[in-house]
């Protein structure tokens, strides 16, 4: 996903005039949270809110997002973690909520978009907050075509698969294949090999976010591949164009001292 940290463009009303929609995962810990904060505040449906509370980890920070996507109803949301990490996640607690969420750092974020032909000539439109992965189904290897703006940049990658990620999804996936992690205003993206095999020294590139990508699967009937959009998949695809979708907006807020862009670019100090 593409992100710039914003904290005065979202249309945010004041914590004292909003209404909130809370939502938790299945998780026992989430749903205990949930039942704590029942009568905090007067919640209303996802629909009828101006901010979303989720709680939860990160996957269900995406979910939350992703359904959000699919309805076309697109809420500011604060997350508080009551799962594994927690990337996306504020620190859980109950104290002093609405003067955290009016003190919140909001941060606009675009989501990439993955355009999938399959090899029955299926066609699926599906977006993607943290990356889009191209990995193969079987014991074979994957040979892969890669293109950047319409310029075959590497004729074939014999791999076991390939993502491309945005800046916030640079620190999960993309960190495990060795990707680098990228800056939450860098306006760039993460192309990055998975186990590549030749050509042994393409270790992925760095791409400005207005490139559009397309990867075609090779000998794809010998050599299935899958493509993944963030927890959404897809089997035995001929090609997959990406590009960051501009048109769809959606808004993450975070405490001031535990925001995205320090987490992001903290991570790069762990050793």
């Amino acid at each position: 996903m593409s992100a710039s940290p914003s904290p005065s463009t979202p249309a945010i009303p004041p914590p004292s005039e909003a209404k909130f929609a809370l939502v938790a995962s299945p998780t026992p810990a989430a749903r205990a949270a949930e039942k704590q904060l029942a009568n905090a505040l007067d919640w209303v449906p996802v629909n009828e809110a101006d901010i979303v509370i989720a709680l939860g980890g990160d996957g269900f920070m995406l979910q939350t997002l992703h359904s959000m996507l699919d309805a076309g109803q697109i809420k500011p949301v604060f997350g508080m973690n009551l799962g594994t990490v927690g990337f996306l996640m504020n620190e859980w607690r109950t104290d002093g909520l609405l003067d955290r969420i009016g003190l919140a750092r909001a941060f606009t974020i675009h989501p990439l978009v993955g355009e999938i032909e399959t090899m029955t000539g299926e066609r699926h439109t599906l977006p993607a907050i943290n990356e889009i992965s191209l990995l193969r189904e079987t014991r074979q290897a994957a040979k892969l075509e890669i293109q950047i703006n319409d310029r075959t940049m590497i004729p074939e990658l014999s791999c076991d698969g390939a993502l491309l990620s945005t800046p916030a999804g640079s620190t999960a996936y993309n960190l495990s294949a060795r990707g680098p992690i990228l800056p939450l205003d860098s306006a760039m993206l993460a192309l990055t090999p998975i186990s590549p095999f030749r050509p042994r020294r393409w270790n992925g590139a760095i791409i400005p976010e207005r490139s559009r990508v397309r990867i075609n699967v090779l000998e794809a009937t010998k050599r299935p591949v899958s493509a993944v959009a963030d927890q959404r998949e897809i089997r035995d695809v001929r090609s997959v164009s990406m590009a960051v979708d501009r048109t769809r907006n959606l808004t993450l807020l975070f405490d001031p001292h535990h925001a995205l862009d320090d987490r992001i670019a903290a991570e790069q100090f762990v050793v």
